[in-house]
């Protein structure tokens, strides 16, 4: 299974509920999810979140969040890596273990869909 992965958190401090606001006439997690989805390269796009408020904007562009991120995983000092392998951690406990795993940023509205298909196609080759 391809996953990608979108880490958003709630608690951002210097730019509060950056993860929802809107950028270009839509939420700012909405791009990466959109190009995640068109890029055609991932069985699931994920959004890691422990906000009601981000999941469902997250499902109403068509991710899914199968769990609530953790608190311990969801504070100031928590790294991306460990987010990630939670999520790794989450579907293996769920029967479906990832063989690709792309991190994607929730705060990233220029990524294009053709770049993850590259950097996919990549990665793959080699």
């Amino acid at each position: 299974m391809r996953l990608a992965v979108i880490p958003a958190r709630g608690g951002s401090k210097r730019i509060p509920r950056k993860n929802i606001k809107l950028f270009g006439g839509k939420p700012m997690i909405a791009w990466s999810i959109e190009a995640a989805l068109r890029s055609g390269r991932f069985d699931q796009v994920v959004v890691s979140t422990d906000d009601a408020e981000i999941a469902d904007v997250a499902r109403a562009y068509g991710a899914t969040v199968p769990f609530v991120r953790p608190a311990d995983l969801s504070n100031d000092h928590a790294g991306t890596i460990p987010v990630i392998q939670h999520a790794i951690d989450w579907f293996v406990q769920h029967g479906q273990t990832p063989d690709t795993v792309c991190c994607i940023y929730a705060t990233a509205p220029f990524v294009q869909h053709e770049d993850l298909q590259r950097g996919l196609d990549s990665l793959l080759l080699h």
